[in-house]
């Protein structure tokens, strides 16, 4: 194992970072594309539950733990180890995933003392995700403090979204401020954009549906709408993420709960989408099960949420003047037949046939890598 791992000078480690996970791989250079010598996951951070996976590129198992992980630290302390142990060799270059840079941090980038000024200040545009993702860069330049560190923000494919797309109907001084729509899952769609390369066509629709789920519109493989904003909890209903709420919802709960902040942030994020509908489940698969056995809280929330997916597809197609391809991605997106159809049937008449509806499996990480290297190669 070790010969297989050793003798690589050039490789970039991708840490995808969720809320309590940690996706990452180590790449190399290919031939033609970037290729996994190590890859895994830290899932269930925090909870008894937790897991550790870290196998070779070839999905040969290296390390297999079981138990708390306290912290995503943790977890890339763990696989410091492994790659000490396995690889022999550090990293040229990690790149972190970052989910919401603010107004002032739209392109990937090297990390700098000065870009990390930026993201703490931008903390309020994502305070769910921001703090996190700067002790993970603080830890990560402790374990490899030789490595070249970059921010890949899953904002920065949206930038293109022109200002009609993402203006909101607010007054001018909040868009001044940054309040406007941003749009994330962008590295994943930056991965489908590589993976069709010059056979995409002019009028696309990708579907990123996993917990967090969002669509994206595209012409001549630029993004130019999608549905989530300001947050990753705006647009359609997710596994515990509202979508997009009438704001009289938010006034009712403030005057007549006396929510807080905090509490509506709880609320939007961790209680509601098909997780409220269904009374405690998001998993899809456990969903797709209760619905077969008549569950009706089941059947409703997972039929809310295809409808939601059929009205964006639809919409977009309006928006492109027609469609070449919809691809479908996530983890509903590629492993649930009955959400792809329910959300694409009945939209023949609107020129989407079977044809032209594909599954990519999304790669982030691989995303990420690529990413890196081509920024490497501008320093």
């Amino acid at each position: 194992m070790e010969e297989e791992l050793a003798g690589k000078d050039d490789l970039i480690l991708a840490l995808n970072s969720g809320s309590s996970s940690l996706k990452f791989g180590i790449y190399y250079r290919g031939a033609s594309d970037e290729e996994p010598l190590m890859t895994g996951s830290a899932e269930g951070i925090g909870h008894s539950n937790g897991s550790l996976r870290i196998r070779s590129g070839d999905g040969k198992p290296l390390v297999q733990r079981e138990g708390i992980l306290e912290s995503q630290s943790d977890a890339l302390s763990a696989l410091g180890a492994a790659v000490q142990e396995h690889i022999h060799a550090v990293p040229v270059a990690v790149g972190h995933r970052i989910v919401h840079g603010g107004p002032n941090l739209r392109t990937h980038q090297l990390i700098t003392p000065q870009v990390l000024d930026q993201l703490r200040s931008a903390t309020h545009f994502a305070p769910l995700h921001i703090p996190q993702a700067l002790l993970l860069i603080a830890s990560a330049q402790s374990i490899f403090p030789s490595a070249a560190h970059f921010a890949c923000f899953d904002d920065a494919f949206h930038r293109t979204v022109p200002e009609v797309a993402s203006h909101l109907p607010l007054p001018q001084r909040y868009y001044d401020a940054g309040i406007r729509r941003y749009g994330f899952h962008g590295l994943s769609y930056e991965s489908l954009v590589h993976h069709f390369g010059e056979q995409l066509p002019q009028r696309v629709i990708f579907a990123h549906l996993g917990n967090g789920a969002s669509l994206c519109a595209l012409r001549n493989g630029v993004s130019i709408d999608t549905t989530m904003g300001l947050t990753p909890t705006g647009g359609i209903p997710m596994g515990t993420r509202s979508g997009d709420l009438d704001p009289g919802v938010f006034l009712y709960l403030l005057r007549n709960e006396k929510f807080s902040a905090d509490d509506l942030e709880d609320l939007l994020n961790h209680q509601s989408g098909l997780f409220a509908l269904s009374s405690g489940e998001s998993d899809v698969r456990v969903l797709e099960e209760r619905a077969r056995s008549n569950d009706l809280h089941a059947s409703l929330a997972l039929n809310i949420f295809a409808l939601s997916v059929r009205k964006v597809i639809g919409a977009y197609i309006a928006l492109l003047g027609g469609v070449d391809l919809l691809v479908f991605t996530g983890g509903i997106g590629e492993h649930s037949d009955p959400i792809r159809s329910a959300a694409a049937n009945g939209l023949e008449f609107l020129g989407l046939i079977r044809e032209k509806i594909q599954v990519v499996p999304t790669q982030e990480e691989q995303q990420i890598a690529r990413c890196c290297r081509s920024m490497i190669t501008q320093l």
